[in-house]
């Protein structure tokens, strides 16, 4: 058997205010490259005003799943919701721990140095040969530090305590934050990520 060859993240980079970011397209390549059956499913969940918000659900077939959320405005652009699609599926591809190293805080909000990928296309893809020799499921592996910064970040403007952050880890999966894996990793962040969602929806 012929074992596929690995995707290098190393070689798409872009360099944004000065630090490297793997674009949204890039990490659907290494996604595949790695997991041909992981699904991906989109919705629409608000669309008004001139403002799109989506909802974005990455499944890995015994690997876990991450959603993620993107919002974006007529305002913005013209093509605004396909913009807003493609940035939650890459939060959600992020939280799985594809490209979280490569996208420093633009995928989660920051003020500055905001980025936006183009749509991209989400028809399906099935790659002919197996992922070789990289066959450890996220349960194995350990979760990255850019998941673990995102759940330290998420929890304190949650104002969640560290006690309580480590509570709703064992609630979770079963296992304290220390030595979480990045499947544990990604069920924290969706829930912290959903709890904000909607602290944000409820009116000043």
């Amino acid at each position: 058997m012929t074992a596929s060859t690995s995707f290098d993240p190393g070689r798409h980079l872009s360099l944004v205010s000065g630090k490297d970011y793997l674009e949204v397209k890039w990490r659907l390549v290494w996604l595949r490259s790695e997991h041909p059956d992981a699904s991906i499913e989109t919705e629409l969940v608000t669309h008004s005003n001139g403002e799109a918000i989506f909802r974005a659900l990455v499944s890995i077939p015994g690997g876990g799943s991450a959603t993620g959320w993107g919002s974006e405005d007529a305002q913005g652009f013209g093509d605004y919701i396909e913009k807003a699609e493609t940035k939650a599926i890459g939060r959600a591809l992020a939280a799985l721990g594809f490209g979280t190293q490569f996208c420093a805080d633009f995928d989660f909000g920051a003020a500055t140095g905001r980025v936006v990928d183009s749509p991209v296309g989400m028809a399906p893809t099935r790659m002919s040969d197996g992922p070789g020799d990289r066959t450890r499921t996220m349960t194995d592996i350990e979760a990255t530090d850019r998941q673990r910064n995102l759940i330290q970040s998420l929890a304190r403007d949650l104002k969640i305590s560290g006690s309580a952050l480590d509570e709703l880890s064992q609630d979770l999966t079963n296992a304290p934050l220390v030595g979480i894996s990045r499947k544990n990793a990604s069920k924290v962040i969706d829930v912290l990520q959903e709890r904000r969602q909607a602290r944000n929806a409820i009116p000043a």
